[in-house]
């Protein structure tokens, strides 16, 4: 019988695991700015998740590779590694070729709803309360002042497939990380398996569509390339799995709505783009709500009883 591990309240280092990967996944679309020209979508996906594989593979199998312990858990791997890595990847590439940035942010703010009620409908101690559906309405209003009224216009134009495309992308990482409990692997192990099952799956698709891999590419891409398998992909994923673990995905999904305020923070630091007042109200609706999230008295370490036995 699989072990769960209960949640409990977050702690001070979980909320700064939470900020630390919404910087790294906003730092990542600096990095697909720059490699996506040379490379297409496609084969930035498969490059990126597959750099992201090779990264953890060594530590994973120092540690000595844990492997499923049945069939159901194979099942339950290779679908969130589908619904985590391969679908959302491809969705959110084809979408954002018609979709303004702003419009795309919008719509993948709808995740922490989203995640409000799955958690909510198939998990027993993730359950909807008052205090969870402030924490996400204010993480939201932060989207919404960041993006600005020409995104929430821009929902009424444009193209519906693409719209419901960015929809399916925030489902799917909704529905992965649902799964995500449900698996007992320690986070480093799971990250592994699923960014290689991943890997598998994306190279024949970018074959089909895109044919063979990019070659000559300049430093610069490299260098994008490096850092997105490094970082956004393998370094973000493990804290991802870690902290849906201990926290619950409705707590965790909260840090989903600083990725485009850090988005636009990072445009200040690293283009020179103005700092706006708006910007700041963002952030700090932001942050209220995932201090909102975190109040509650933890539960007694007696309950927690997975064998996460590695932390980020």
């Amino acid at each position: 019988m699989n072990q769960v591990q209960r949640l409990r309240a977050p702690t001070r280092l979980d909320m700064a695991l939470m900020l630390m990967t919404a910087l790294i996944w906003a730092s990542a679309f600096v990095a697909i700015r720059v490699a996506v020209p040379d490379t297409g979508p496609v084969w930035l996906a498969t490059i990126r998740v597959g750099l992201g594989f090779a990264v953890l593979l060594p530590y994973a199998i120092w540690r000595g590779m844990v492997w499923p312990s049945s069939q159901h858990q194979w099942v339950l791997i290779g679908g969130m590694a589908v619904l985590n890595i391969v679908i959302p990847f491809s969705l959110i590439a084809w979408a954002g070729k018609t979709l303004d940035a702003g419009v795309l942010a919008l719509l993948m703010g709808t995740g922490p709803f989203l995640a409000l009620i799955g958690s909510h409908v198939m998990t027993d101690d993730d359950r909807l309360t008052p205090r969870k559906l402030v924490s996400v309405g204010l993480g939201f209003a932060g989207i919404l002042i960041v993006v600005g009224p020409s995104a929430v216009a821009g929902l009424g134009s444009g193209s519906l497939e693409a719209k419901l495309a960015a929809l399916g992308a925030s489902l799917c990482y909704v529905t992965a990380g649902l799964l995500i409990r449900k698996i007992d692997l320690p986070p480093v192990r799971l990250a592994c398996l699923a960014l290689g099952l991943g890997t598998a799956a994306l190279v024949p698709i970018a074959l089909m569509t895109d044919g063979a891999p990019p070659s000559g590419l300049p430093p610069k891409t490299m260098a994008a390339l490096v850092y997105l398998g490094v970082f956004p992909t393998g370094l973000a994923y493990i804290m991802r799995f870690h902290l849906i673990r201990a926290i619950g995905y409705t707590r965790f999904s909260l840090s989903i709505n600083l990725v485009p305020v850090f988005g636009v923070a990072l445009g200040v630091l690293l283009l020179g783009e103005p700092l706006s007042l708006s910007l700041i109200a963002a952030l700090a609706l932001v942050l209220a709500g995932l201090f909102v999230a975190g109040g509650g008295k933890p539960r007694p370490a007696s309950q927690v009883v997975s064998r996460a036995d590695e932390t980020p």
